[in-house]
């Protein structure tokens, strides 16, 4: 008996294991797993649109590598800093490779691998709270994950079910979206909350600029003020008891990546706005050495003054950041954090079409570039490690191109 996959579901199987696997937060294993992904998936052509997008990760690659040729850095950093740069490229790639014109409803194959990786953050949840005795939110988030953008995506998707034309039955749209928003409340993340919003918006059109967009905009600008406010006023506690401690990181959000004066003696300020002091470090140290233009190249890295426990081990130096636009910065300089840029503006050009899908992709995608103003100013945007939100864009980016050749569109 001979047992044969479909191109399709080849594909969706592929796609799922390369959404999960950076949940296990290992990168090396991630990367291997994407780059031999790539090659099984090779294509002969690609979209121009998608050519002029990837190629500004590319210019920043290349730039890096260029920079980096005047300074001497250990070979073991210039290879990390290789995989990191290349996250978004390989990510972009793979995405677009795997999706396939056999694939019968291509937002269903993009739900499907966000419900598989909610399913496994779930009983991630369970088995800290219940075996583990996890009791509050820090001890949460350490056992089952931090954020996941990708499952905000596919949780926005099942809302506009009817307007994706998903073709799900009325019962099982309502499971997954039940799913999806268990599990995407459990990471207790203030940028998934703030993704969410700004999808919907986005999907209902009110990110495209016209008077009822304003409006609608205004309108959730001063809910959120006024929601901010509520909360500032309740003044929760840093380790209080159920939702106190996520309080406390909203009511900090103004301070915590926008503070310019930080005592790192003081242990509460400093772990407080720690983000900041990574961004105030990165200036400081490209101004002292006069690389601000260009930045210091493949390789570098940032001083903090003093060894601190990130992750699980001390360090002084630190190779990456949380704030995407200080990595580039310190990488290629203001000559390369100008071009990086043009990643997010890339997807706010005006595009008219009359075919509805067409129509919710571009939405999608200006979305997704007011989102990546905020994910890469505190948390790396396309650069994190455990990002997947490239692989969705690279797909959507080749399903749009699939709808522009066929006549009708």
């Amino acid at each position: 008996m001979n047992l044969v996959i479909n191109r399709a579901n080849f594909n969706q199987l592929l796609f799922i294991i390369c959404v999960i696997v950076p949940f296990f937060n290992i990168y090396e294993f991630s990367f291997v797993t994407w780059v031999f992904a790539i090659f099984l998936t090779l294509r002969k052509n690609y979209s121009l649109e998608f050519v002029k997008y990837t190629s500004i990760f590319v210019i920043l690659f290349l730039l890096a590598i260029v920079v980096g040729r005047f300074f001497e850095y250990k070979t073991y950093f210039i290879i990390r800093d290789i995989t990191y740069l290349l996250k978004p490229i390989t990510g972009l790639l793979l995405g677009y490779q795997l999706f396939s014109k056999h694939i019968k409803n291509p937002f269903q194959f993009i739900v499907y691998a966000g419900l598989s990786i909610a399913c496994y953050h779930l009983f991630l949840v369970f088995y800290g709270i219940v075996v583990e005795g996890a009791k509050n939110v820090r001890e949460i988030r350490e056992h089952a994950g931090y954020f996941n953008d990708f499952e905000v995506y596919t949780l926005v998707i099942l809302i506009f079910s009817k307007q994706l034309n998903l073709g799900f039955s009325t019962n099982k749209t309502r499971l997954f979206i039940l799913i999806l928003a268990v599990s995407s409340f459990f990471y207790l993340a203030r940028t998934n909350f703030i993704q969410f919003i700004v999808l919907v918006a986005a999907l209902k059109g009110f990110l495209v600029l016209n008077v009822k967009s304003l409006k609608v905009v205004l309108g959730i600008v001063i809910a959120t003020l006024m929601a901010y406010s509520a909360i500032y006023y309740y003044n929760p506690r840093r380790n209080g008891k159920g939702m106190d401690e996520f309080l406390y990181k909203i009511k900090i959000i103004p301070t915590e990546a926008f503070s310019t004066r930080i005592d790192r003696f003081d242990w509460k300020d400093f772990n407080d706005n720690y983000r900041s002091y990574e961004n105030i470090r990165t200036v400081q140290q490209l101004n002292y050495n006069d690389n601000l233009f260009f930045g210091e190249g493949m390789g570098s890295q940032v001083d903090l003054k003093q060894k601190l426990m990130l992750g699980d081990m001390f360090l002084r130096h630190i190779s990456i950041l949380h704030n995407g636009y200080m990595t580039v910065l310190l990488k290629t300089g203001l000559l390369g954090l100008s071009i990086y840029l043009l990643s997010i503006f890339f997807f706010f050009r005006k595009e008219r079409s009359s075919n509805p899908i067409l129509k919710n992709i571009h939405y999608i995608f200006v979305g997704t570039g007011v989102f990546l103003i905020l994910s890469n100013w505190v948390f790396l945007g396309l650069y994190n490690q455990i990002d997947t939100k490239s692989l969705l864009i690279g797909f959507l980016f080749a399903y749009k191109n699939e709808i522009l050749k066929t006549p009708e569109s």
